[in-house]
């Protein structure tokens, strides 16, 4: 069962979140409204999903989501916030946010966020997956990268593939279905890619993708 951290200050909004994700079959583990606290649940309780709130009392979402990388195992963090704002994705995103969706989002969007998120993707409210993409590309182009891989890790031609589509935004399972794999085999990869390139999480994963060009077509 996967578990899942609910982190807002508004107690309706938060009741109603944990509610919905302990109906669904959710293991809701903590339901705080304050960063710190948030933090010090996660390095107790071990979440594997934290739904977060960017707007809390005492500290910036995107601080409390960098803190929460920090945690043992680091639980993916999903930002539900109501500002679809390009500073604050963008923010979200650099600290270590796995996902961000908007709070208008339906309930059966939200839950399918959560289960992707858990699974290992990159989930993001439609039109701020290609913001964030966008963001990368930029900042790769002023990194000014070389040429392929050079004398870095050497990845398998399957792991190449597999990060290329990832590059372009495709979901574990989308890839699996391009591709005619399971969803594991494809989890695998990844896995094995981001420990090869000693990265952490999927964002920075389709980062140094973009930084070798493997986005294009």
């Amino acid at each position: 069962m996967v578990r899942v951290m609910v982190v807002d200050d508004h107690p309706m909004w938060r009741d109603g979140v944990a509610r919905d994700l302990a109906e669904a079959g959710y293991d809701v583990v903590a339901a705080v409204g304050e960063g710190r606290q948030a933090v010090r649940a996660a390095a107790a309780v071990r979440p594997d999903v934290v739904v977060l709130d960017l707007r809390l009392p005492d500290m910036p979402g995107a601080e409390v989501a960098a803190r929460l990388a920090e945690v043992e195992p680091p639980p993916r963090v999903l930002v539900l916030s109501a500002s679809a704002e390009q500073d604050d994705v963008l923010e979200a995103v650099k600290a270590g946010a796995s996902g961000y969706l908007v709070k208008s989002a339906s309930r059966e969007e939200f839950l399918d966020a959560v289960r992707r998120t858990a699974a290992g993707d990159a989930v993001f409210t439609p039109g701020l997956a290609g913001l964030v993409l966008g963001e990368y590309r930029r900042l790769a182009a002023q990194d000014a990268p070389g040429d392929g891989q050079g004398d870095g890790p050497r990845l398998t031609d399957r792991e190449t593939e597999v990060l290329r589509l990832v590059a372009k935004g495709l979901s574990y399972k989308q890839i699996a279905d391009r591709l005619v794999l399971s969803h594991r085999t494809v989890q695998n990869h990844v896995q094995n890619t981001l420990r090869k390139l000693q990265l952490h999480n999927r964002v920075e994963l389709v980062r140094y993708a973009i930084e070798q060009g493997l986005d294009a077509d």
